[in-house]
């Protein structure tokens, strides 16, 4: 091939977003001075569920995953100086799409851009959020009710604009198998095409399938990674063409963005993540055919904490050389014809296939919410078994961890620590939005909204008019909850006891010992308070605790310090575990031993786990906490004795 043939390079993301509006502009437009192609906007946890900063819900959450937006104030400031009309931008948001993407409407609108040539992408999954990453607010039937709003909207008037990425990333984070990441991920974008089948023109139903995206994972297994991206094409093609009947090849294509695995990051040796991110890559470029069409890629040091500017420009400039050094753009695809690859590529539709037709017989994704999700805790407790007992290897984790202090730490612990001022700063800026606006403007856009909902009519045009009045985003979430109600998803932890895990007799018997001396089963409660909704680890813990033969106590995500007490006084807990991973574990485990100490359970160990820096470490021991675990603690075991030992001390001395 001839370089004037060479192909474009996918664009180059960074997933950023933190602090205030304002400081996350200044890093797009500095990453965007460094080369970057397109924008990948995080926004943080109250955003993602629907609360303004200053909600019970979100102390001590703003500003800590991503960037807070409470209303078009501060998407303006998000984008300002960046022509929105010349952008290609992603954000990635579900619960609250709707209204997001009506404030990136709305401020595009005011930088006088033409909004039918917007370019860009809202994840607008809800789906897997009940299976894996838990920022859903609605129940199934109005959600899915939303993505087709939003896509439906986007048809007839922002037609370049992605109205969902169907986003299988989280599903591997949550331990899916590849065939469960290609079946899960599909049954999904079939749910939404048929809802969105009725509302358009038959004639045009292929343009709207065509712009339907896909977000992926890609883990260190990077032949089986690049398989399954093979298969996803193939898969994809077929579904479009037999089930939907999508003759033209150009609407059938299977477009997609990718970041790679941020689930086998390690806290251990940090450094070894540059090379894991770069052969990650490797799968979703090689192969021409199953090319991504964006790529962004975590930092060398998230499983620590919060990247710094330096860290994402690093894994920016890994994608830079890829792109324009090597030859890899100047051939056609390396795997065609070549037979292990197809028998790959085979084995992987084959096992898709089946589970499809699985998800089908059982009425397709919606109907199938909970075995999803149980299916994927399962296939999570045996990833995590086979690192446990060194079936997989995890190199500077459970094989070769003899290492030298890394250069690359600095005295701050080399990662961005978000100032808990920001907080404070961003709800006094949120109420005198709120003091600033017309009333009357607001209350008026609030009761069309509300009527839209009612009435089943499309939320976006009610949500454009809402967000120019002035609505913040607590407020519109609050009218869909009004409407639709809330809903608490399945935890996946059922009641049955694993037969998977190896090497339990002497923790069984620990624990059994321990019950008898307390007169009754060990009662173990895991809680999860405020808004992080990564409950993987959480899960985990429960699974292998009742394996054990503990009392286990697990309610699911987004639960109040108050709510976690109440709950752990009424089930008599033993023990209680706090898991958190969103960097807001200071200000919500203080919230919670002071009202444990209120409640007269002072006595009752607590532990804690999450993305927790030594100096926290402290506080939280300083605070009461027995016990605080962080990633590189993967030895759940250790763990379940460490928690027979803090209600029974004299058993585990007695062994």
């Amino acid at each position: 091939m001839s370089q004037t043939q060479k192909d474009r390079p996918w664009l180059i993301r960074t997933y950023a977003g933190h602090s205030t509006a304002k400081a996350s502009n200044a890093l797009y437009r500095g990453n965007l001075e460094k080369g970057q192609t397109g924008l990948s906007v995080a926004f943080d946890l109250p955003t993602q569920t629907g609360y303004d900063s200053d909600h019970t819900l979100a102390r001590g959450e703003v500003g800590k995953v991503g960037v807070p937006i409470s209303h078009l104030g501060d998407m303006r400031t998000l984008f300002d100086q960046i022509p929105l009309d010349q952008m290609n931008t992603s954000m990635t948001i579900n619960a609250t799409a709707p209204w997001l993407l009506a404030l990136y409407i709305a401020v595009a609108e005011e930088q006088g851009a033409d909004v039918s040539k917007l370019q860009g992408t809202v994840q607008n999954d809800i789906i897997k959020e009940y299976l894996s990453r838990g920022t859903y607010v609605l129940p199934p039937e109005p959600s899915l009710k939303m993505i087709a709003d939003v896509a439906e909207y986007c048809y007839s008037n922002v037609p370049k604009w992605n109205p969902m990425n169907v986003c299988s990333y989280h599903l591997q984070e949550a331990g899916a198998t590849p065939e469960q990441e290609l079946a899960f991920a599909l049954a999904t974008a079939i749910a939404v095409l048929d809802e969105l089948r009725p509302r358009v023109p038959e004639k045009d139903f292929p343009t709207l399938v065509g712009r339907i995206s896909f977000f992926v994972n890609a883990g260190i297994r990077f032949v089986t990674e690049m398989c399954k991206m093979r298969a996803f094409v193939d898969l994809w093609d077929e579904i479009c063409e037999q089930r939907y009947g999508v003759t033209d090849p150009k609407m059938r294509r299977f477009r997609y963005g990718v970041q790679v695995n941020s689930l086998g990051l390690t806290e251990q040796q940090p450094e070894n993540n540059v090379y894991r991110i770069l052969i990650e890559m490797l799968a979703v470029t090689l192969s021409k055919k199953a090319r991504a069409r964006a790529v962004q890629l975590p930092a060398w040091n998230e499983a620590l904490g919060l990247p710094r500017p330096w860290d994402q420009q690093w894994s920016m400039r890994m994608q830079q050389i890829v792109a324009y050094e090597t030859d890899l753009l100047e051939y056609d695809d390396l795997f065609d014809g070549n037979p292990a690859v197809d028998r790959k590529v085979e084995e992987l539709k084959t096992g898709a296939r089946a589970e499809l037709a699985n998800l089908d017989s059982m009425g397709g994704a919606v109907s199938s919410i909970e075995y999803m999700k149980s299916r994927l805790v399962e296939s999570n407790a045996d990833r995590l078994n086979r690192i446990e007992s060194g079936e997989t290897t995890v190199v500077g984790v459970n094989k070769f961890t003899t290492t030298e202090p890394s250069p690359l730490m600095s005295a701050d612990g080399g990662i961005l620590v978000v100032d808990p001022a920001v907080e404070q700063d961003q709800i006094a800026r949120l109420k005198e939005w709120r003091d600033s606006r017309d009333a009357e403007a607001v209350a008026n856009a609030l009761a069309a909204l509300r009527e839209a909902a009612r009435s089943g009519s499309n939320v976006m045009e009610p949500s454009i008019r809402a967000a120019k009045a002035g609505v913040t985003t607590g407020e519109w979430a609050e009218e869909m909850r009004r409407v639709f109600g809330t809903y608490r998803g399945p935890t996946g932890v059922s009641a049955s006891v694993s037969n998977k895990t190896e090497g339990l007799d002497h923790i069984r018997d620990a624990v059994n010992a321990a019950s008898d001396r307390l007169g009754r089963r060990v009662k173990f409660l895991v809680g999860k308070p405020g808004l992080d909704g990564h409950s993987n680890g959480a899960e985990q813990i429960a699974f292998r605790a009742r394996d054990c033969g503990m009392d286990i106590t697990y309610q699911g995500i987004r639960l109040t310090p108050e709510e976690i007490v109440a709950a752990a006084q009424a089930e008599n807990a033993h023990v209680v575990g706090l898991s958190i991973l969103s960097g807001s574990h200071v200000p919500l485990v203080e919230e919670v031993m002071e009202r444990m100490k209120t409640a007269g359970m002072a006595h009752i160990p607590v532990i804690v786990g999450g993305i927790i820096p030594e100096e926290d470490s402290q506080r939280l021991q300083n605070l009461g906490v027995s016990k605080i675990y962080t990633p590189k603690d993967f030895e759940l075991n250790t763990i379940m004795m460490d928690i027979v030992s803090l209600v029974d001390p004299g058993q585990i001395a007695a062994q």
